[in-house]
C-alpha cells in the first residue's frame, strides 16, 4: 500500500470550548466533533480562498467534562502563516488557543487500501473523493518509518483524479471556491449559515455562474509547462496546472463556455509544445462540453 510523507503540509491545532461556534461562523464546511475529516477553506469576504484545508477532530483528554473541542488542521505550509494569522485576528475574546504544531507532528497520504495502524497517527478517509483515500496525521518521528512512497507517487496519484491543489492549479487569494471545485469535493456546506465569504458563494451557487472549471487533462508529445495559457485557435481558454510528465497527464482551469467553442469548431488545444485533450473528472457534476470522461 502507497503511504506517501507530504513534505508540504502544515499542522495547526485549535482547541477550547468556543472552538466549534468559532470555526463554524469562519469557514466554508460544516464543523463538528464527529469522528470525521472535512474539507473546507477559509474565505476573504470577496469568497476568494485564502487557505483551503482538512480539519481533523481530535478530542482532548477530559474534553466533555470541561466542554473543550480540538481540531486539527491539515494545510499547505504555502498559507499556514496566513491562515494562523487570519485566525488570530478574528479570535478576539473567544476562549480558545491557536497554536502551529508542524515541528511535532506531520502529513502523509495513503491509498489503494486501509490506512496502516500506528500508535500516536490518526488516521481520516479524504472527504474529497474516495479512491484518494486517506489522510494520516502522525508525530514527526515516525514520518520516516511510516512511508513507504514518495510525494511523487503521490502526486502521480492525485493528478489522475484530477484532483487539484492549491498553489498550483488554483491561487491562494484570487480563485473563489467554484473555480477550485470546492462545491463538488465536499467543501462547501450551502445548508450552513453565514461564514465569511458566504454571499458570494451562495449567489455562484444560487445563479449557476461558475464559468471557470475544473477538467483533466492528456497530453501529446512533450509535457506542457506548469502554469501556461492553454489556446484553442489563438484565444486564451484556461492555465495548465499540476503537471505529470510521465503518464501524459495535467489538471487545469478552463472556461468551460470557451471550451465549447472550440469544440464547436473543430479547434485543436495546445499549451507550450503539446496538444492537449480535455476531459471531465469522475468526480465532477457541472455539464462539462463532450470532450470525452476520465478514465
Amino acid at each position: 500500500m502507497p503511504v506517501a510523507h507530504l513534505p508540504d503540509r502544515a499542522v495547526i491545532s485549535i482547541e477550547g470550548e468556543d472552538a466549534v461556534s468559532f470555526l463554524t461562523g469562519l469557514v466554508t464546511c460544516a464543523v463538528d466533533t464527529s469522528p470525521r475529516s472535512h474539507y473546507g477553506a477559509l474565505l476573504t469576504p470577496q469568497g476568494k480562498i485564502i487557505a483551503d484545508f482538512f480539519l481533523y477532530p481530535h478530542q482532548p483528554a477530559n474534553a466533555e467534562a470541561d466542554g473543550r473541542a480540538r481540531f486539527l488542521v491539515d494545510v499547505s505550509k504555502l498559507v499556514a502563516e496566513a491562515l494562523l494569522k487570519r485566525l488570530s485576528l478574528y479570535k478576539l475574546r473567544a476562549k480558545l488557543m491557536l497554536a502551529d504544531l508542524s515541528g511535532e507532528l506531520g502529513v502523509l497520504a495513503a491509498w489503494e487500501d486501509p490506512a496502516p495502524a500506528s500508535s500516536g497517527a490518526l488516521a481520516f478517509q479524504d472527504p474529497r473523493f474516495g479512491p484518494m483515500g486517506w489522510r494520516i496525521v502522525a508525530p514527526v518521528a515516525d514520518l520516516s518509518e511510516l512511508s513507504k512512497a514518495s510525494l511523487a507517487d503521490y502526486d502521480a496519484h492525485r493528478i489522475a483524479h484530477a484532483m487539484p491543489q492549491g498553489g498550483r492549479d488554483f491561487t491562494y487569494g484570487d480563485a473563489f471556491p467554484h473555480e477550485a471545485a470546492m462545491d463538488q469535493l465536499g467543501g462547501v456546506d450551502f445548508d450552513k449559515g453565514c461564514y465569511v465569504g458566504q454571499e458570494v458563494v451562495s449567489r455562484t451557487q444560487h445563479r449557476g455562474s461558475a464559468r471557470s472549471r475544473v477538467a483533466a487533462m492528456s497530453f501529446d508529445g512533450g509535457a506542457p509547462p506548469e502554469g501556461a495559457d492553454i489556446l484553442a485557435g489563438g484565444k486564451v481558454i484556461g492555465r495548465v496546472g499540476s503537471v505529470d510528465p510521465g503518464k501524459g497527464r495535467a489538471v487545469a482551469i478552463l472556461r468551460l463556455d470557451r471550451l465549447s467553442d472550440a469544440l464547436a469548431e473543430k479547434l485543436p488545444l495546445r499549451a507550450g509544445d503539446a496538444d492537449l485533450h480535455a476531459m471531465k473528472p469522475a468526480w465532477a457534476h457541472y455539464d462539462f462540453p463532450t470532450a470525452g470522461e476520465a478514465p
